[in-house]
C-alpha cells in the first residue's frame, strides 16, 4: 500500500569533507559577489544581482541546513554592505542607518536582511525533491529543468519576501525615498517584482541548471532516476483453457500406458 522509504546510503567522511569544501566555497563567491561589481549583470535595461545563486546552487546539492547558513551568509554580507557602504534603501537591511521618517535604525532591518536569504537556502531544496516525486524515469532533459525551476524558484523568494516586507514595515520611508505617496508604494513594488524580479529568476534558472548538473555528476550526488514503476505481471492462464491442457496430458498419458 505504502512504498518502503529508500534507504539512504551511508556517507564516508571523505562525502562529508567534500561537502565543507564545497560549503566553504560558495560562501566565499557569496563574498566576492557582495563586495565587487561583478555580483551583477548588465541586462538591456536593469542590472540582475547573481548573489543569491551560490545559495541556490548550495541548497540544491548540499541540503537545506548548509544552505540556509549560506543564506546567513548572503544576509550577513548584506548587512556589512549596507552599513559600510549605504545607499539610499540601506535602511531597509541594516538597524545601524537611519530610517528617513526617524531619527534611529530599525531592528525590523534585521528581518528583512536575513529571513529571506536564509529562505532561499532552504525553498529550493525542497522543491527540487518535490517535483521529482512523480517523475518515474528521469531524463538530462528533466533534470535540467527540475534545477531550473528550483533556481527560480530561489530568486523569486529572495525577491517577494524582500519587497513584501518593506512595503509592510517601511511603506512611509521607502515612499518618502522614492518621492511618491505612500499609495504609489504598491505599485513601485510590483514594477521591482516584474523586472528585476523576473530578470534574477531566469538568471538563477539557468546558473542553477548549468552548474549544478555537472556538479551532481563530478560528485555522484544524483544518479538519474531509472523508472521504478513495477513491470505487470503476465496475463494468467484461463481455467478454461488450464482443464484442456490438463485433460490433454491425461489423454497422452493413457496412451503411452
Amino acid at each position: 500500500m505504502f512504498k518502503k522509504k529508500e534507504q539512504q546510503p551511508v556517507r564516508s567522511r571523505g562525502d562529508e569533507l567534500r561537502d565543507y569544501v564545497l560549503l566553504a566555497m560558495f560562501a566565499t563567491i557569496i563574498l566576492l559577489l557582495t563586495f565587487t561589481p561583478i555580483g551583477f549583470i548588465n541586462l538591456v535595461v536593469i542590472k540582475a544581482t547573481i548573489v543569491q545563486v551560490p545559495v541556490i546552487i548550495g541548497s540544491i546539492l548540499l541540503g537545506p541546513k548548509k544552505g540556509a547558513f549560506l543564506g546567513a551568509v548572503f544576509g550577513l554580507a548584506s548587512f556589512i554592505n549596507n552599513t559600510m557602504m549605504p545607499s539610499l534603501l540601506s535602511f531597509c537591511f541594516s538597524p545601524l542607518i537611519p530610517v528617513p521618517t526617524m531619527s534611529r535604525g530599525s531592528l525590523w532591518a534585521l528581518v528583512i536582511c536575513f529571513i529571506p536569504r536564509i529562505l532561499v537556502g532552504i525553498v529550493p531544496w525542497y522543491l527540487y525533491h518535490l517535483i521529482r516525486l512523480p517523475i518515474h524515469r528521469e531524463t538530462r532533459k528533466t533534470r535540467l529543468i527540475e534545477l531550473a525551476v528550483s533556481g527560480a524558484a530561489g530568486a523569486l523568494t529572495n525577491t517577494f519576501f524582500v519587497m513584501g516586507l518593506i512595503y509592510i514595515v517601511f511603506q512611509d520611508a521607502y515612499a518618502a525615498v522614492k518621492d511618491v505617496s505612500p499609495e504609489a508604494v504598491l505599485g513601485l513594488i510590483f514594477g521591482v517584482i516584474g523586472t528585476n524580479g523576473l530578470a534574477e529568476a531566469t538568471v538563477s534558472a539557468v546558473l542553477a541548471a548549468v552548474v549544478c548538473y555537472p556538479l551532481q555528476h563530478m560528485t555522484g550526488q544524483e544518479k538519474l532516476k531509472e523508472d521504478s514503476r513495477p513491470e505487470e505481471p503476465a496475463d494468467p492462464i484461463p481455467e478454461p483453457q488450464k482443464q484442456i491442457e490438463t485433460g490433454s496430458e491425461e489423454t497422452e498419458g493413457g496412451e503411452n500406458a
